[in-house]
This record gives structure tokens, sequence and C-alpha cells, in this order.
């Protein structure tokens, strides 16, 4: 019992101390790695040992895809071309399917690009189209901020799976493939959401400088075919590499081959990505590579993100090399938690503290020494394991959550109402997500 009530302690400690004290994430994390270890008894070499592997080996595999995700979601957003994704969105969709087109265009443009971002950058063309429509700007907000919000949260390159993949040597071909595929049925129950309850609700969005959607393409935007390039050539390589890998190696054993597993680690991939970035500003100038310019921000916006993910990792190996997985194994065997209990226990860490990133990296370090345990210890498993994280991560968004704010104030939203379609949103989404994974590990694990 000592292991187990050290561990509440430590996810107590986490939860309040970063809610109610304000704890920055990272220091909150690494004092209760020490204070986990002390309390378990560890001795002093192994618990530091335990804490630098896992900090060391977490950042190793994450550090570089995390930076170069980032730097291509920030060239994206600075040189227009998320823009031109989502005119081009919207000329396949049209102005009449509104909330459907936005949440498409929330989809894919968050895989790269932060939500709060892509929310801020984009919500003045779904005031344009609801203009445009005669209709209320509620439908096609809500349906961007879950279209956003589902592959922020299951779909790499953006760090939160990453970051969880990571700490759980999942797969991240397999992680892509399935994050895909559950977040657009999660994206389905929330579009039906929005359709019942969010569509006919009166909002008066504040004034915003861009009215049209036209007024955010002009000639220097670049077009929708080279802005989509550097988004899905990764994760072609990514998804390639994988299936190279399975048994009976399905794409050969060649010079394709080799070179998909080679181009197909992630890292590399993500690298590609970037280079295929640097196509879209026109003129490429000095200032998109600069310290003080488009890569310095995407390399600051994804440290932070990557010392959180580096102290969750520690966290997770000293977890490991106390034996707790030993301890909890008896119970998860007369129990089928199975995906369900890393899907409830990020959904309790994101509704107590509000950080989606935070709770992902929380719980797969809870995780990870009890996958064995808890029958989840297959390649399949694993990255199915992420997306239950994941899904468990939007639920739900409310007042203790930086994004909650930025759909509320972006589309008019009262706090009240914010509550209604925003938390409840993400409530559901989440909820059909954890559900299609239920489904589909009884069929695949």
């Amino acid at each position: 019992m000592l292991f187990v009530i050290a561990l509440l302690a430590a996810i107590a400690f986490i939860i309040i101390s970063t809610t109610v004290g304000r704890l920055h994430p990272f220091a909150a994390l690494i004092l209760a790695v020490f204070g986990y270890g002390f309390a378990t008894g560890m001795p002093l070499d192994l618990l530091l040992t335990s804490i630098n592997s896992g900090f060391g080996d977490t950042i190793a595999y994450i550090g570089i895809v995390i930076i170069a995700g980032s730097i291509i979601g920030t060239i994206l957003q600075h040189s227009g071309g998320a823009a031109s994704l989502a005119a081009a969105m919207l000329r396949i969709a049209g102005p009449r399917r509104v909330p459907l087109t936005m949440g498409l265009v929330g989809y894919l443009v968050s895989m790269p690009v932060y939500c709060d971002t892509g929310y801020i950058l984009l919500s003045p063309i779904n005031r344009a189209l609801a203009k445009k429509a005669g209709i209320s700007i509620a439908g096609g907000a809500l349906a961007l901020s879950l279209g956003l919000y589902a592959t922020h949260t299951m779909v790499p390159p953006t760090p939160g799976p990453v970051a969880a993949a990571g700490i759980l040597h999942a797969d991240l071909g397999l992680v892509i493939m399935w994050g895909l595929l559950i977040s657009l049925i999660s994206l389905a129950g929330g579009l039906f959401f929005v359709h019942r309850y969010a569509s006919g609700v009166d909002l008066s969005p504040p004034e915003e400088q861009l009215s049209t959607t036209e007024e955010f393409v002009n000639a220097s935007t670049p077009p929708a075919p080279l802005a989509l390039l550097p988004v899905i050539l990764p994760i072609v390589l990514i998804i390639g590499r994988s299936i190279s890998l399975l048994p009976g190696h399905p794409l050969g054993v060649g010079v394709i081959g080799q070179l998909l597993q080679n181009t197909g680690q992630p890292a590399v991939a993500l690298l590609i990505g970037v280079a295929f970035a640097l196509l879209l500003p026109k003129p490429l100038s000095r200032q998109v590579v600069s310290e003080r310019g488009w890569f310095g921000e995407a390399i600051r916006k994804s440290a932070l993100i990557i010392i959180i993910t580096g102290a969750g990792g520690a966290f997770g190996r000293v977890l490991q090399e106390s034996g707790v997985a030993a301890v909890v194994s008896g119970s998860a065997m007369s129990f089928e938690y199975g995906l369900l209990l890393p899907f409830v226990v990020a959904a309790v860490i994101k509704t107590a503290q509000g950080s989606s990133t935070v709770a992902i990296v929380t719980t797969a370090s809870i995780v990870a020494p009890l996958l064995d345990s808890l029958g989840l210890d297959s390649e399949t498993a694993r990255a199915l394991t992420v997306i239950a994280i994941g899904a468990g991560s939007m639920v739900m968004s409310h007042a203790n959550d930086s994004y909650f704010w930025v759909v509320t104030q972006f589309s008019g939203m009262s706090v009240k109402q914010g509550y209604q379609l925003q938390s409840l949103g993400t409530a559901v989404q989440g909820l059909v997500a954890a559900t299609a994974l239920i489904i589909i590990g009884a069929w695949v694990l």
C-alpha cells in the first residue's frame, strides 16, 4: 500500500501545486519525483540515476521531433500557409456547410500548429463564412475548436502525442495511423454535438479587422498544395517506415525499404518537413531563420514542452525502478482496466489542472511501468495507449484551461456559454474517442 499511497500523493501534489500554488509543471514533476522516491525508500544513488536516465532518454527521443514540428507550424502560421490550406478546404466544402468545413479545417491545421494559435488565426474566417451564409457563428466556432483539439491531442507531430510516444516507447507511425482514425471518429461525435446543441446559439463576437476569407489569401501566400507538403510528407514517411518494418517487410528489403526506414525515422522525417516548409516564405530572409525570427520563436515554444516531457520521463523511470508495477499488477489482472485506465487518469489530471500537455506527459509517466500488467505491452497496444491518453486530455476544457479563454473570447461566448458549448463539446468528443478505442481495442488487442 505504501507504493500506491505514494503514487496517489505524487499525483495529487502535481495537480494541487500547479492549480492552487501556480507552480511551474516542470518544478512540480521534479519535486513529485523526489518525494515519491524518498517516500518509497529508494536508495539515493538509484533515484538520481533513474531521474537522469529517464530525463535524458526521453529528450533524446522527442527533442528534435518537437522542435522540427514547432518550426513547421510557425512557418505555416506566419507565411500564410495555414490560411491558404483553410481557404482551399473552404472552396472544396462550400460556405453553406460552415460547421463541417471549420471542423475539418481545424483537424488538418492543428497537426503542426498549436490549437490556440490555430483558433486565433482561423476564427475570423469562421465569422466571414457565417456572415456569408446568414447563420450564427456558434456552430462554426465550436466545430473549429473541436477540430483543432482532436488532432492536437491525438495525432503527431503535435507535441503531446509525440511526448507520450517517447515515454511509452510507442512506434510513432502506428500512433499517427491510429490517431488519425480515432481523432476523426471523435470529431464526428463533436460535430454531432455541434449540430444538435450549438448551431442555434446566438453569439456576438468582438469586432475583427479581417472580415472576409479573401483577405487571408494574397499574392505572397503560398499555394495550398505547397503548404500541405511540409505537413503531409513527414506523416507519409513515418507511416511508410512503420509499414516497411512489419513482419514480412511488405514494402521490400531493397533500396526502397532501406530508404523508408532511414527517412521515416521521426527526427529525419520532420527535418525533411522543415526543408520543404522553407519553400513557403516569399522571400526567404534571415528573419525567418534567425534567433529573433520564426526559428527562434518556434524553438522557444518547444523548449518548455521538451523540459516538461523530460521531467515526465524522469518520473516514469523512477516509478519503473521503484517496482510499483508489481504492486498493482494483481489488481490489474483481476479487473480489465485496459485502455480505460490511461484515459481516466488523463481526464482527471486535465480537468483538474487545465493543461492537455501536462496531463498527457504526467499520465504517460504513470502508465509506462504498468503497460505489461495492463496487457498493453504490444506495439499496437502502446500506440493505442498514447491515443487513449490524448483522448483523456480533452476531457474537459474549462476555466483553468487557457484554450477555453481563447475560444470564448474570440467567438464572443460568455463564460456560461463556454461551459455549455466548449466544455461539454470537449467532454463529448473525448468520450466518443474513448468508446471507439475500447471497441477497436477489443478487436485488435
